[in-house]
């Protein structure tokens, strides 16, 4: 097996072609949650508790004006495995030249919007005046460095569609690096406090998509990069907000879900917020198996789709998500095993380490659950169905998750909880987690994402 440039997923055993790409992304995707990890840990112990809950916070909002990123990788990932399963070499290179240009657009539309919306959104948010200008701070340098974070997470899409996932993976490793050290350097010598992690952090995301565009600038063996293609084409452009938009818009409702939830999280003060910031960070972790999964099987769907290998994708779709499973309830159980040790890395407070392990300890069985939905999900966008998972989400994520939290919060209101309850928050997560897996399930063996894809070669 080659370590760098394209692997055809259409031969060997399924399983093993799974697992063999979801290995480097997975500990991509580990290098990329440092990223936001090692943020919160030196905030939290070079400028304290408050700082590490304004870092918290700015999540929501950076992850509402991610959206346009989104869906271009979504799209670029589906458009890239399926041509070149069907070895359409062609259509392959237009769509990746096409990928680059939005990418492009994106960034600058988010550079633009993002510091105007910035303030406004943070006021609807009920931040409290203790870490809202720490908040302010951190988005705009985040926003105005957006390009670095989009060229990288773009052209990922477009190498793991061509089933290159290690490239990938050494460069954010070496950006990561850089994070980390910047962090420190700019936090703990410098005195920069919660912008200094920003600013560490949109250096290292240029690095990483420096490396990552000089990647595909030397893959002419595998498509051609023509500058006249690099203007926008409105059939691949349209081909790729198809396929991406709906990712892109599930990604949309889900972070304003997060934003409106985080208002209710906000009222339950600083030290919730805090505690809320360390268990999310761990989850980044936790869950990173089931997205790994879930985008290594958009690619192996969408190469085998591409190459009329239907029998395969089913074959390659049940054994990967078992092993998934089984996978996710072995970290799962150290996660449990060894949680308040790693709470402790982000704060010294002993009640926030406590309440942070109490939610934890909530809703850790739905992240064997999530497994099902991130695999079944990530099998329907690389046949080219990307508005079913787009409708399951919105479903688990509004219609499920926003009432369920309000309405169990609001019926633990009492004389000694005039707030609530605030476990009711994660209770409610683990509900709509589990009615997501369920959903897709369902979605899954209804069998209609089989005639969704672009190449034809579902018809093989």
């Amino acid at each position: 097996m080659k370590l760098f440039g394209t692997v055809d997923m259409t031969d060997g055993d399924p399983v093993v072609q799974i697992v063999r790409f979801t290995i480097p992304m997975l500990l991509g995707n580990v290098a990329q949650q440092l990223y936001n990890t090692v943020d919160s840990i030196i905030v939290g112990r070079f400028v304290g508790d408050n700082a590490l809950a304004a870092v918290g916070s700015a999540g929501p909002i950076l992850n509402l004006m991610f959206v346009l990123f989104m869906g271009i990788s979504v799209g670029a990932s589906i458009m890239v495995s399926q041509y070149f399963g069907a070895r359409q070499r062609e259509e392959l290179s237009r769509s990746i030249c096409c990928c680059i240009t939005l990418t492009g657009i994106a960034s600058l539309i988010i550079m633009i919007i993002g510091p105007l919306l910035t303030m406004p959104l943070l006021r609807l948010l009920h931040t409290p005046e203790s870490i809202i200008y720490w908040c302010r701070n951190y988005l705009i340098i985040i926003f105005l460095g957006m390009a670095g974070s989009g060229y990288y997470n773009i052209l990922s899409g477009v190498l793991r569609g061509l089933g290159d996932s290690v490239s990938a993976l050494i460069y954010l490793l070496i950006a990561t690096g850089i994070n980390i050290v910047l962090d420190y350097v700019f936090v703990a010598y410098f005195g920069l406090g919660v912008p200094g992690v920003a600013l560490a952090t949109i250096i290292a995301q240029f690095v990483s998509a420096f490396f990552a565009i000089r990647k595909l600038m030397k893959m002419t063996d595998v498509f051609d990069l023509r500058p006249e293609w690099l203007r926008p084409d409105g059939r691949y452009a349209g081909a790729l907000i198809r396929l991406g938009l709906p990712s892109g818009v599930t990604q949309a409702i889900f972070s304003m879900s997060m934003i409106v939830v985080q208002s209710l999280t906000n009222s339950f003060g600083e030290q919730f917020i805090a505690a809320n910031v360390i268990v999310m960070r761990i989850d980044g972790f936790v869950m990173l198996p089931a997205f790994s999964f879930g985008s290594a099987m958009t690619t192996f769907a969408g190469q085998n789709i591409g190459a009329g290998r239907l029998d395969r994708v089913k074959d390659g779709t049940r054994r990967g998500t078992l092993t998934a499973m089984a996978i996710s309830a072995v970290i799962t159980g150290l996660i449990l095993l060894f949680g308040r040790t790693l709470m402790g890395a982000f704060t010294s407070t002993e009640e926030l380490i406590s309440l942070s392990y109490h939610m934890m300890q909530i809703i850790s069985v739905g992240y064997i659950v999530m497994e099902v939905t991130q695999c079944l999900s990530g099998v329907m966008r690389g046949a080219g169905d990307t508005v079913t998972p787009m409708w399951i989400s919105i479903i688990t994520s509004v219609a499920l998750r926003i009432p369920l939290a309000y309405g169990l919060v609001g019926m633990t209101r009492t004389a000694e909880l005039p707030q609530g309850n605030c476990a009711m928050m994660y209770v409610s997560m683990l509900l709509s987690w589990c009615a997501g897996a369920l959903l897709t399930l369902f979605f899954y063996h209804r069998g209609r994402w089989q005639g969704k894809a672009i190449t034809g070669g579902q018809q093989a």
